[in-house]
């Protein structure tokens, strides 16, 4: 559990993040690979979500509602609970690529699979930098500022205090703003989309790694989806 700071220090601990945006994006990863064509991840997807739903239930065991209670396993599950997702993405987008390939696949089941591993990326990306920056979510809120593991991502908030004061209202300095899970699934989606970093700039090389990738598998992804369409409607 995270150690209390002096009473005086409370103040300036912002207020602890939701459990359920991201157990909602776990949840929608696993339906996706539930529903994906079995000639895709064949029945094992269905062991991934197995470990996935026994790594899942604990850490909402230990923080239900908000992320306020973090021990060393409770952490170790949660980042190894992201690992998973992520490495069975990228397992995922290797074999999808190899059937947009081949061109021996139904067309229109091949493409919505694409959709699906896609959503599945962009989550999963949004899910391992929430984890990881600044320690995690647990350590943003419950630690002050000054005891915060140096920041991977540097967001808007962060420098907008000298901005106008409708817009500074909102900076980090000014309400002791922190990123939360909707704010990594968005520049996750838009790293996604665009395949480089937009509003949200990496400070870290595990995050410049991490986007890179990223951004290089939907890259990948969407030049073969639209060959494979080309080829379709031609």
């Amino acid at each position: 559990m995270a150690e209390d700071d002096a009473p005086s220090a409370k103040k300036e601990r912002a207020e602890a993040e939701h459990r359920w945006p991201a157990a909602i994006g776990v949840f929608v990863i696993l339906l996706s690979y539930a529903t994906l064509p079995p000639d895709l991840f064949g029945e094992v997807r269905f062991g991934v979500i197995g470990v996935c739903l026994l790594l899942l239930i604990p850490v909402i065991i230990v923080n239900p509602h908000r992320l306020r209670r973090q021990t060393t396993w409770s952490r170790r599950v949660s980042v190894g609970l992201v690992l998973l997702i992520g490495a069975t993405n990228q397992v995922l987008l290797v074999v999808l690529v190899q059937l947009l390939v081949a061109n021996t696949s139904d067309g229109p089941t091949v493409l919505l699979a694409a959709l699906q591993v896609w959503i599945t990326n962009v989550i999963g990306f949004a899910l391992l930098y929430w984890e990881l920056d600044r320690g995690g979510p647990v350590v943003r809120t419950q630690r002050t500022r000054e005891k915060l593991p140096p920041a991977d991502f540097r967001f808007p908030q962060d420098e907008d205090h000298d901005a106008s004061p409708e817009v500074a209202a909102h900076s980090s300095r000014t309400s002791n703003w922190l990123p939360g899970f909707v704010d990594y699934f968005y520049f996750s989606l838009s790293d996604s989309m665009a395949f480089s970093p937009t509003d949200v700039m990496p400070l870290t090389h595990r995050a410049k790694l991490l986007m890179g990738l990223e951004a290089f598998a939907g890259f990948v992804l969407l030049a073969l989806v639209i060959a494979r369409g080309v080829s379709l409607l031609g």
